[in-house]
């Protein structure tokens, strides 16, 4: 995808995307996006659009001395496999999760040198003033005040991070409403589709603030747009 249809999804809110896949038909409205337990946590910091680079950590319990997990190392070399802009999705394997947390004002400043925007994870996420001030997103499912035992599980695998599952390279749209995933095949044909959303919409609202609003032609003008 070029530079110039990012920059171009990055001018329309998730809402608006959202319908406009609707509009094409391509999969069930009820799938495509996280649900409401991923919270954005900097609602300030606008949208982030940026392909996913994927991780699994725990934090529970310390690791004992044949642990062989991918590590920090590990994640810090993956994420590079990834094409920029990188959004970091990490899958928290504790049960229940979020207990420590990978996300904090250290590795907000790694990753975003490393060329990411941001993180999704339904885990937990700390140091919110520092990661806010540097332009970092976090979406997760709210702070924590310790990292515990956290540790990189795994990298560049499949994950379900609240209903929605995230492949290595997914693109992903996020702002203060969720995290919506781009499907590949149509997102050249999102914005033209997510103009048309909108002047649908605002015919409607029109009409509606108009002298010419009718409450009984409400379900008609409803189906018509």
């Amino acid at each position: 995808m070029t530079e110039d249809l990012l920059a171009a999804l990055g001018r329309y809110d998730s809402p608006t995307l959202a319908n406009a896949i609707e509009t094409l038909d391509i999969q069930p409205r009820d799938v495509g996006f996280a649900d409401s337990r991923i919270r954005c946590m900097f609602p300030e910091l606008g949208r982030m659009v940026g392909y996913a680079a994927t991780a699994t950590i725990v934090a529970r319990g310390a690791p004992g001395p044949d642990w062989a997990g991918a590590g920090n190392a590990g994640l810090y070399s993956y994420v590079r496999t990834i094409p920029a802009p990188r959004v970091v999705v990490v899958k928290d394997l504790d049960d229940p999760p979020a207990h420590g947390s990978l996300w904090g004002e250290v590795h907000a400043t790694i990753f975003g040198a490393l060329g990411c925007a941001g993180c999704v994870t339904d885990g937990s996420v700390r140091d919110l003033d520092e990661a806010r001030a540097m332009g970092f997103h976090f979406f997760a499912s709210g702070p924590s005040v310790s990292h515990a035992y956290v540790r990189v599980e795994t990298v560049g695998e499949p994950v379900e991070i609240g209903g929605l599952t995230v492949a290595p390279g997914d693109l992903l749209h996020a702002d203060q409403h969720g995290v919506l995933k781009i499907p590949a095949e149509i997102a050249a044909e999102l914005p033209a589709a997510a103009d048309r959303v909108i002047e649908t919409e605002q015919a409607l609202l029109r009409w509606v603030r108009s002298d010419e609003f009718d409450p009984d032609r409400l379900a008609e003008m409803r189906a018509r747009h």
